[in-house]
């Protein structure tokens, strides 16, 4: 199996697809219609990518079967386009969040005690005790989580280690609003502490000093941190977002900026250069009090090298059973409205009488699962279709075939 690397990726994991007997071909400056064009010199089956685009143009007549970003979101990814084209995508969820994790908590610091303003003005030759004394501090605070996948997870963990109390709202404790949070390695028993999930994005951002945001870019979270909520932060408090730019309307985040004293920690920006270097120019990041990274959140070797390890795994999985791990993009429910259940003896030439029939009928096969008894001499075929078949299309697919035991319609 080939497979095209067209973006930066870890030796290992180079190593690891060649020892799988694939054929590896690593190109990581590719981009556009260069990616087009080799995709289809190449005949690549599994294309690996990290921050490389995959338009639809870019998937016209490729031979591609699987798509693997390596790294947590598939937003770089036209996913509608693979899904009609049948391309699987699979993702590496989890993996690099200790990194960002990390990079969240170190913003946190850097913005309470100004470190980034420190090193310039002494770098400067200017010594300023008398303004960089004053500090917060952060024992004590209140961290407000908007999410809470992996990245969140640990940057709640190490909060509480710093003594920070945690406010939480998250979509996946909308049917549960007073979670277990032990499980996800949280003290809830340190005295004086504060675990608390809320049910708005509003109540997080009116109790805590430190707002972090961990929400994946979906329609419902496109632009929820705006003027409205971000009027909820109290007056210098830290706002922090390593997850996607598009959650946030940066317009409204310069405002609170300007006006209300908030500091900002930000990773991600609306309109970041594709190449690795490039000029850069945003306003927002120029304002005092805003402090940004280039966009590094996951960019550690330890992060690396565990993405790597996941493609690795993601495509011998699919080379060897022809199942794909952390797939995105297949059908929560499909069209189907029926099944039909076919018990028979197993022989070959069963099945194929019975979607032969159902094309005739003009009836689409959605699934089908076959399960074998003990011995191997008989099965029951599930197959979920679009349409019912009539009593009289029924009539043709149980007496047509006398390996056939048993023909069930039921509702889906």
């Amino acid at each position: 199996m080939r497979v095209l690397v067209a973006d930066q990726f870890e030796r290992s994991g180079l190593d690891g697809l060649a020892a799988l007997g694939c054929d590896v071909v690593y190109d990581p400056a590719l981009k556009d219609a260069a990616l087009a064009a080799a995709l289809g010199e190449t005949q690549a089956e599994v294309l690996v990518v990290r921050s490389t685009k995959v338009t639809e143009a870019i998937l016209d007549a490729v031979r591609l079967a699987l798509i693997v970003r390596a790294g947590a979101g598939v937003n770089t990814i036209d996913v509608a386009a693979a899904s009609v084209r049948g391309i699987y995508v699979s993702n590496c969820p989890g993996r690099n969040a200790v990194a960002v994790a990390e990079l969240a908590f170190g913003l946190i610091l850097a913005l309470d005690r100004r470190i980034p303003d420190n090193v310039a003005d002494l770098r400067a030759g200017r010594w300023n005790k008398q303004e960089y004394a004053k500090a917060r501090g952060i024992h004590g605070a209140t961290l407000g989580l908007l999410g809470f996948g992996s990245i969140a997870q640990e940057l709640a963990r190490r909060a509480q280690a710093f003594g920070c109390d945690l406010v939480i709202w998250a979509r996946r404790f909308a049917d549960d609003p007073s979670p277990d949070l032990a499980q996800f390695g949280l003290e809830s028993t340190r005295a004086g502490a504060r675990l608390e999930v809320v049910s708005t994005p509003t109540e997080v951002a009116e109790r805590a000093d430190v707002l972090s945001v961990h929400l994946a870019l979906e329609p419902e979270t496109r632009g929820l941190v705006g003027a409205d909520l971000l009027g909820r932060l109290r007056p210098g408090a830290l706002f922090i977002n390593t997850a996607r730019a598009e959650v946030v309307d940066y317009d409204a985040l310069a405002d609170a900026v300007r006006e209300r004293g908030i500091r900002v920690g930000l990773d991600v920006y609306p309109n970041e250069p594709s190449a690795g270097t490039a000029a850069f120019d945003d306003p927002l990041v120029a304002l005092p009090g805003v402090y940004g990274t280039h966009h590094i959140g996951a960019s550690t070797d330890q992060a690396q090298e565990a993405i790597a390890a996941e493609v690795v795994r993601i495509v011998a999985a699919f080379t060897q059973t022809g199942r794909v791990p952390n797939v995105v993009n297949l059908a929560k429910r499909t069209p189907a409205t029926h099944v039909l259940v076919i018990r028979h003896r197993d022989r070959p030439g069963v099945l194929a009488h019975v979607f032969e029939h159902l094309r005739q009928a003009d009836i689409n096969v959605q699934e089908t699962q076959n399960i074998v008894f003990d011995g191997a001499e008989a099965a029951i075929a599930r197959i979920n279709v679009d349409r019912p078949p009539t009593e009289a299309e029924l009539d043709t697919i149980g007496p047509g075939n006398e390996d056939i035991l048993s023909v069930q319609l039921l509702p889906l």
